[in-house]
């Protein structure tokens, strides 16, 4: 039986606590609200109980963020698509963030077990003043099993509502794509980290933003070669980064988040307790 979740969060602010309420259908949930920073900003981990994703579930997750609220959601490991005799595995995440909220979506690596058919889709709308950072870490088999990707499918698209649309799929089959130095190079993990506001930056604060990272990838001297950052849109910095492994990839995102929440809001780096367990 194939599973059919749903997640709806509602977080809100009353001028010193962000508070949250959660209503879940099938097995998708979060753990308790968590305050590690105090009570404006509210850490969620989300949790899947079976474990992982084959064809023909669907998990949803909605998010909707009052004015001034400010959430983190992460998740307590990786998020496994297993493989498919043929229906789809689908993931659909969405968000909508009211003027001055904060948004960090920050869920450890995917992994796209060879022989997975997968659509997974991410939709931000930021309202003027709202902010977010936001970070997707794919891993195309089991690199350091040796496991390859032989064969599957994973399509994702990356909406930040009237800034940036990104769709596209891997094709286990397009070796031009998975080992052309045009395309992955060879690589199996792809990080990609973004900094996105509903208004224009203003140009000091996106320039801050750009050298921050570019100081963090050339700190990763063996990730370098293999990273970049750059303004796609006047309210979006994106960073992208290929590896052999998941582990120095999502090292360098982490760091390039901490940066960014020095610059941009203020905070401490603050690294969730569940990536350290």
């Amino acid at each position: 039986m194939p599973w059919h979740a749903h997640l709806q969060l509602d977080y809100t602010h009353d001028g010193h606590t962000t508070g949250a309420l959660d209503r879940h259908e099938g097995p998708l949930r979060v753990l308790q609200r968590l305050y590690p920073e105090g009570p404006g900003i509210c850490h969620h981990v989300l949790v899947h109980p079976p474990g992982g994703i084959v064809g023909g579930d669907t998990l949803q997750v909605d998010a909707r963020l009052a004015a001034g609220a400010h959430a983190l959601i992460t998740t307590p490991g990786a998020t496994r698509f297993y493989r498919s005799n043929g229906p789809l595995a689908e993931q659909q995440v969405k968000a909508q963030l009211a003027e001055g909220a904060r948004l960090e979506w920050l869920p450890l690596e995917t992994i796209a077990y060879t022989g997975c058919q997968v659509h997974n889709t991410l939709h931000f709308d930021l309202a003027p003043g709202a902010e977010m950072i936001g970070w997707d870490l794919l891993a195309l088999g089991l690199p350091a099993a040796n496991q390859t990707y032989a064969q599957g499918s994973f399509l994702q698209q990356l909406n930040l509502h009237g800034a940036w649309l990104e769709r596209g799929r891997i094709d286990a089959a397009d070796m031009r794509l998975l080992d052309s130095p045009l395309g992955w190079d060879g690589r199996r993990v792809l990080g990609t980290l973004w900094f996105a506001a509903g208004s224009a930056l203003a140009t000091a604060r996106r320039d801050a933003l750009l050298e921050s990272a570019r100081e963090q990838v050339a700190a990763h001297e063996t990730l370098a070669r293999h990273a970049g950052v750059t303004a796609v849109h006047d309210r979006v910095v994106v960073l992208r980064v290929l590896a052999d492994r998941v582990e120095p990839a999502m090292a360098l995102l982490a760091a390039v988040r901490g940066a960014w929440r020095g610059l941009a809001w203020g905070l401490a780096p603050n690294p969730p307790r569940i990536w350290r367990t």
